[in-house]
């Protein structure tokens, strides 16, 4: 794309490039600052919106994966010594505390000393320990990283990979029999799969393509390529569904928009990783028309709001902070595909919201979301699943976007 002789976008997206900068090191900095638990190692599994601790508060793995991603992540973008040292303490706790020594995999949840709560074996939180490994290893050249990405890539397939209608159930026991709750959370659909956990099986496993390019490995992501073309991208709304049986019925009416604008992006860098053209084509039509749905959840504000049931005709009227950070992401990409400018003004418009109403300027880092009315939230700073991921990950694929637009 070839912006040199535009002087004022040029100015735009400079000035974008320094904020994003700014705002990682802030990031950062609350998570070096406030969270390693120096009593029992790790990192503390919870914080309020006014950085209180809960010192007794169980651990997640998720929280702890993410953790190792964003600042192996940042020392691969930037070099930081320190943001090392902090990973390399996420990938110590993982290894002495989350990977089960006897069956394999990863637990969900560990005590506040490290033991054992939560044992079952949850492939979002085996996609998220392969995402951070993986770039873990791109950052310190650990073997026992890449070993135990590979290994926790093989018990998924192993596990977890439906050889029938293809895809991925959703959870397993912790010795990888059949459980009945397969649900991430209490909101979610007890269902067998969901669009959720193949997200984040598919980007898992394109991060460990570029550590490990295996052909099986690269034939597992062509394939959830194209189920994501072929069952979960509505074909008529450009929606994403977000729940199925084993046989790909849909099983949820519900539209997240943070996930269809997650996706736009998604999906393609896949794509990209493995360099299949063909797919390459087929999924930046289909990111853009993801990008287009999603837009139909953006207020006027620039906020993006969180959900919408179909039948009931019902906004959920919260705007919480992921879907905002991954918006800054999957507008910019759009207007990369299209070279419409009204898509990179929806990414310069989510940073503004943030920037009013989601950054917390005293205390640091970002809040939850807020409601209708603006108000908080009364949601963790730090949790399971409030972790430096979406935000930190905006900053470093923005950064890494406009320099190589600024290039062009």
């Amino acid at each position: 794309m070839l912006i040199s002789n535009d002087i004022e976008l040029v100015k735009q997206l400079t000035l974008y490039k320094k904020q994003m900068q700014q705002e990682l090191s802030a990031i950062l900095h609350f998570w070096q600052r406030y969270t390693p638990d120096t009593a029992f190692g790790g990192f503390y599994g919870r914080l309020d919106n006014l950085n209180n601790v809960s010192k007794n508060a169980p651990k997640g793995s998720v929280l702890n994966s993410r953790i190792l991603w964003a600042f192996s992540a940042a020392f691969n973008l930037q070099g930081n010594k320190d943001y090392l040292d902090v990973a390399n303490r996420a990938f110590q706790y993982i290894i002495n505390y989350f990977i089960d020594k006897t069956n394999g995999g990863i637990y969900w949840t560990v005590d506040y000393k490290g033991e054992p709560l939560d044992t079952k074996k949850q492939m979002y939180a085996l996609s998220f320990g392969i995402y951070g490994l993986s770039e873990f290893y791109v950052a310190s050249k650990n073997q026992q990283a890449k070993e135990t990405a590979i290994a926790l890539y093989h018990l998924i397939v192993e596990h977890s990979y439906d050889k029938i209608n293809g895809g991925y159930l959703e959870a397993l026991s912790a010795d990888w029999k059949e459980i009945g709750d397969l649900r991430l959370s209490k909101k979610d659909a007890n269902e067998k799969k969901s669009m959720n956990t193949h997200l984040h099986i598919l980007e898992c496993f394109a991060a460990l393509y570029r550590i490990w390019p295996d052909e099986v490995l690269k034939n597992k992501i062509e394939e959830l390529i194209q189920i994501f073309l072929d069952h979960i991208i509505d074909k008529k709304s450009n929606h994403q569904v977000l729940f199925f049986d084993e046989q790909w019925n849909p099983k949820s009416n519900i539209i997240s928009y943070g996930h269809d604008i997650e996706a736009a992006w998604l999906i393609q860098e896949a794509a990209e990783i493995i360099q299949n053209k063909n797919l390459i084509e087929k999924i930046k039509i289909r990111s853009v028309q993801l990008a287009n749905a999603a837009a139909e959840g953006l207020d006027t504000d620039g906020g993006l709001w969180y959900e919408y049931e179909v039948e009931e005709k019902n906004l959920i009227k919260e705007k919480h902070s992921w879907p905002q950070a991954e918006s800054m992401i999957g507008f910019f990409n759009a207007w990369q595909l299209t070279g419409n400018e009204d898509l990179l003004e929806k990414s310069f418009a989510s940073w503004k919201f943030i920037q009013q109403h989601i950054l917390d300027k005293k205390n640091g880092e970002w809040f939850w979301g807020v409601k209708e009315n603006y108000s908080l939230m009364n949601e963790d700073k730090v949790g399971p699943w409030k972790c430096p991921y979406h935000n930190s990950r905006a900053c470093i694929e923005l950064i890494k976007r406009i320099d190589n637009t600024l290039k062009s």
